[in-house]
């Protein structure tokens, strides 16, 4: 007699309907009952055809299969299933009532005995199977009390299991997740059809997270036939926990899941093949059976269709360990591995689940080899290709040494973790000793009063702070009030954080600290000249500063405003100036600023606010009277943080900076011994109000003479310390440096005459390195394998002015330049029927320039009637004046004179002088009024090589005002009026 492996739900109910009907179906046997109880008793047998459960056999078995199938019921009132959303076969165990009331054990074995892969005969092990319904709720014992499943000896086809990292080994367990929907139908399948069986097979690229594989190259041939234990379906992924139980090799592909429409047709023809009486079609329970068997062959049809994609099966064969016997070495092999599972045990309490397992097999897992290598392999954690090599390995004595191989590493790398972990804690531990006797000093030097807590000695600090300071009295009451209020806060508070850094600030400022500053006036001087060349406005003024102060007998602030353009030293002299002082330097820009509150500080209410620059300049520089620089003043910016412009008017006025309020510190602070130097290429963009308050110095731009001192005297000596060049190396010839200053750096400053002097030594460094060149001389023909192409072209646009065309001058922040005004006849002469005349302007010209040029239009048709009465030129001519160089935006009154000179050069068709430039504004009445710019236009005309030159008479002071060797050479003629700038331009 056969065990059943088997009972669905189905049979249940037909079991159910029977015994309400108070009789036997046809097709099943009857039901013997117990004398003592009505109930059906668990010792009852019922018996039913096999085609009913054909089905749940594994096609590979090759068991004779007789004609009926008892199933015992172990001693369990029968229950029937309520829904059959779930199946679950489920091994019962423990003891029940009897129908008398008595109590009973549960254990009961087959008379046949089923074997293991083993052959030991022991099947009390046997796993059971657990399905869960999607919603996760364990199936109750009650519902359906069942033997448990017999494992196949032989099962040829299988679906493939990918496995990654580690392989399966027998008698060992692993927890799988799968969400292919083309595996998880088919494990369905294969569940629903009493088939929980699978081979299991690791994949050779352990990065490879694909769950289906679709060639047999990804996985190795030799896997583990497992058993499906419990698997729980949510939809959209699946759980289980599969059992291995013994080696298999795959032997081919299966190439569609023909076992799915057997089984169909199987339970098709079962249900059709039926002998069927009048009676047998009446009978309720043969209904249940034909509506369940049908239902079940549409489920499992529409399984079939819904896979798009075949899924991969395999066929397999097992694999057999080649015949062993117990000899020394194995012995001693197994030894050695029991040996060292112990040590590796008591090493890493990650390991006590393994070792329960060896208790619970007892002796059979120590002395049987097989078990022992595939026990000692998988508690290691080598790599996978290492197991793989353990698990496909047959001969018993050779996987006993792998096996063996692995442990010993596995020994190793547990003891190197103990070894670490000692380390750490070793290290911890004295930390921990170390904290903890810090604190009992604490408390210790507490107690005796030689230590005092945290608030005590903050506020002993702030009090050190001061103690040598000549803190005001304002500011002391502030101090204290605020000692006194962290006496009494918390530690731990956030007010407690607010007011220290609070108090922080105010007893860092430098109450009363000054600088000694330096009063000799020689001292300074030499200190100027030895970082500046040229720059004498400002060396003077200083030395006035310095002059005053020391007749005063006291240091006093001031504001100074150095406007210039780019490079000419504005910044670097504020420097020089501290240091010929002896004054701290701090120096912070305001270009592009818009909030005000990085002058004046934040509010205290902010979280994270600080002081201003201000007082963080007094901070660092730990003096009240530093030197402030405060670079690009004219490029600040507004927003919505306030106008910085604005709050630099407090900070700049002599009047007021005494009483400096920072909105961090809300302590007036005396700022009065300050000297603030701002610097500025344009004041037009500074507004009104602030440039009222500081002293303006304008530093012009150098000429070539300059430019070619200060390239000798500090460039190119810093060049060479750069380069690490010495003299003797490299030379720099006079005529080269005329030709880089003229060519290559016409600007006002020498910012730019200085990058590429260091161009040139950084070249001449290379060719030193690679030639082993003694002496590099480097002449005006050479510039251009060291600098490149000339960038500026002569100045002049012709060599000799024709009718029309007259040279005027410019300057910009850049420095000076010279402005050609040109005049043509747009049309020829008495095209102009109205006989007004007209004239049109082009050159990207402002609006202050086309008021000049209508001005001298006007005055020079009026002038050229005076001349001559009969000249009627302005009112049959259409002129057009341009202005050379469109791109550039132009504008100013300075070119008034000239535009007037052009246009009575076109009427006359008379060129002026030769070698002649001109500036000037022009008045309706023809006065010539003074301009700006003076000096950079002197260097422009003389750049230009112009040798005579008409200035306004109210610029004879600047002039005046030039060194000689900008003046020697030029013949300059100040005129008040446009009758003499004719004089010079047209009768000399």
């Amino acid at each position: 007699m056969f065990r059943c492996r088997r009972m669905t739900p189905r049979y249940f109910s037909l079991r159910k309907t029977a015994l309400s009907s108070h009789r036997t179906p046809n097709h099943c046997c009857g039901i013997r009952r117990d004398a003592a109880s009505s109930n059906a008793t668990a010792d009852s047998i019922y018996l039913a055809p096999i085609r009913s459960f054909s089905r749940y056999l594994p096609r590979s078995s090759a068991r004779v299969v007789p004609d009926v199938i008892p199933f015992i019921i172990k001693k369990q009132p029968l229950k029937f299933a309520r829904s059959a959303s779930w199946f679950s076969p489920r091994r019962f165990a423990g003891s029940q009532k009897n129908g008398d009331g008595s109590s009973s054990s549960s254990s009961e074995s087959s008379s046949n005995g089923n074997q293991d892969d083993n052959g030991d005969g022991s099947n009390k092990d046997d796993p059971e199977v657990v399905i869960e319904d999607k919603a996760g709720t364990s199936p109750d014992p009650t519902q359906g009390v069942l033997t448990q499943i017999l494992v196949p000896d032989v099962f040829p086809e299988v679906p493939l299991i990918p496995v990654h990292r580690n392989p399966v080994f027998p008698r060992f367990v692993k927890m799988l997740e799968i969400s292919d929907k083309s595996l998880m139908d088919l494990l369905r399948v294969k569940c629903r059809l009493t088939q929980p069986y699978a081979g299991a097979f690791l994949k050779k690229d352990d990065n490879d997270e694909a769950e289906v594989v679709t060639k047999l190259d990804d996985v190795y041939q030799v896997g583990a036939f497992v058993q499906i234990t419990e698997m729980h379906d949510m939809g959209h992924k699946m759980r289980m926990v599969i059992l291995g139980h013994r080696r298999i090799q795959i032997m081919g592909i299966v190439e569609d899941p023909a076992h799915v429409e057997k089984s169909v047709k199987e339970k098709k023809d079962a249900v059709s093949t039926e002998v069927k009486s009048p009676e047998e079609v009446q009978d309720p329970a043969q209904n249940i059976v034909e509506q369940d068997s049908e239902s079940e062959r549409i489920d499992l049809e529409n399984m079939v269709k819904q896979g798009e994609k075949p899924i991969l099966m395999v066929r397999v064969e097992n694999v057999l360990h080649q015949p062993f016997k117990i000899t020394p070495e194995v012995k001693a092999l197994s030894a050695e591995m029991i040996k060292t599972i112990k040590e590796i045990i008591s090493l890493n309490p990650l390991y006590k689940e393994f070792l329960a397992q060896l208790i619970e097999g007892g002796k059979k897992v120590v002395d049987n080899p097989v078990h022992l290598s595939d026990f000692g392999a998988a508690l290691t954690s080598a790599e996978s290709n290492f197991l793989q090599e353990v698990l496909e390995e047959t001969n018993i004595p050779r996987r006993l040494r792998l096996t063996l191989e692995l442990l010993k590493k596995e020994l190793a790398v547990c003891l190197l973790q103990q070894q670490l972990g000692k380390e750490v804690e070793e290290k911890v531990n004295k930390h921990q000793k170390k904290f903890l006797l810090q604190e009992q000093l604490k408390i210790i030097k507490r107690e005796l009063g030689l230590e005092k807590d945290d608030k005590d000695a903050v506020g002993e600090k702030f009090r050190e702070r001061i103690k040598d300071l000549v803190v005001p009295k304002h500011a002391m009451e502030v101090i204290e009030e605020e000692l006194g209020k962290l006496s009494f806060l918390d530690t731990h508070s956030s007010e407690f954080n607010v007011t220290r850094n609070y108090l922080d600030w105010l007893t860092s400022v430098p109450w009363g600290m000054y600088s000694e500053e330096n009063m000799d006036i020689k001292r300074a001087r030499e200190v100027l000249d030895e970082d500046h060349y040229g720059l004498q406005d400002i060396k003077d003024r200083i030395l006035e500063f310095i002059a005053v102060s020391q007749l005063n007998g006291s240091v006093q602030g001031k504001i100074l405003c150095f406007t210039g353009p780019p490079g000419v030293g504005k910044t670097s002299i504020a420097k020089s100036i501290a240091r010929a002082l002896n004054r701290q330097y701090f120096r912070f820009s305001v270009g592009g600023m818009t909030d005000v509150a990085e002058i004046k500080g934040h509010r205290r209410t902010y979280i994270g606010a600080m002081p201003g620059k201000i007082i963080q300049c007094l901070k660092k520089t730990k003096t009240e009277n530093p030197l402030i620089l405060i670079d690009e003043v004219d490029k600040m910016g507004r927003g919505i943080q306030g106008d910085p412009a604005s709050a630099l008017l407090e900070l700049l006025d002599p009047e007021q900076n005494s009483g400096f309020l920072d909105h961090y510190l809300d302590v007036p602070v005396d700022l009065s011994k300050v000297l603030f130097i701002c610097t500025a290429n344009v004041t037009d963009t500074i507004p009104g109000p602030l440039k009222d308050r500081m002293e303006i110095i304008h530093v012009s731009g150098y000429v070539e003479d300059e430019k070619k001192s200060i390239a000798k005297t500090y460039l190119i000596p810093q060049a060479r310390n750069k380069t690490g060049i010495k003299v003797e190396q490299v030379e720099l010839q006079d005529d080269a440096l005329e030709t880089l200053i003229k060519s290559y750096c016409r600007e006002s400053g020498v910012r730019n005459l200085q990058k590429h002097i260091e161009k040139i030594f950084r070249k001449a460094a290379l060719k030193i390195v690679q030639d082993k060149d003694d002496l590099i001389k480097i002449g005006p023909d050479m510039l251009k394998d060291y600098v490149g192409n000339p960038v500026f072209n002569s100045d002049r646009m012709y060599d000799e002015t024709p009718p029309g065309v007259v040279m005027g001058l410019a300057w910009t922040s850049m420095g000076g330049s010279t402005l050609y005004i040109e005049t043509s006849l747009s049309e020829s002469l008495g095209a102009d029927k109205d006989g007004a005349g007209s004239m049109s302007v082009t050159g990207q010209l402002g609006d202050v320039m086309k008021e000049s040029t209508q001005i001298a239009y006007t005055f020079a048709k009026g002038f050229l009637a005076n001349l001559d009465a009969d000249q009627d030129f302005f009112r049959k001519a259409k002129i057009h004046l341009h202005v050379p160089e469109g791109a550039t935006p132009k504008d100013g009154p300075s070119a008034g004179c000239t535009i007037i000179s052009a246009l009575l050069s076109l009427a006359m068709n008379k060129p002026v002088r030769q070698n002649i430039a001109m500036t000037g504004e022009v008045s309706l009445t023809g006065k010539i009024l003074p301009v700006g710019g003076i000096k950079e236009k002197i260097i422009a005309a003389r750049r230009a090589k112009v040798n005579c030159i008409i200035l306004p008479e109210g610029n004879k002071k600047d002039f005046a005002d030039l060194p000689d060797f900008v003046k020697e050479g030029l013949e300059v003629h100040f005129v008040p009026h446009y009758n003499d700038v004719y004089k010079f331009a047209f009768e000399s």
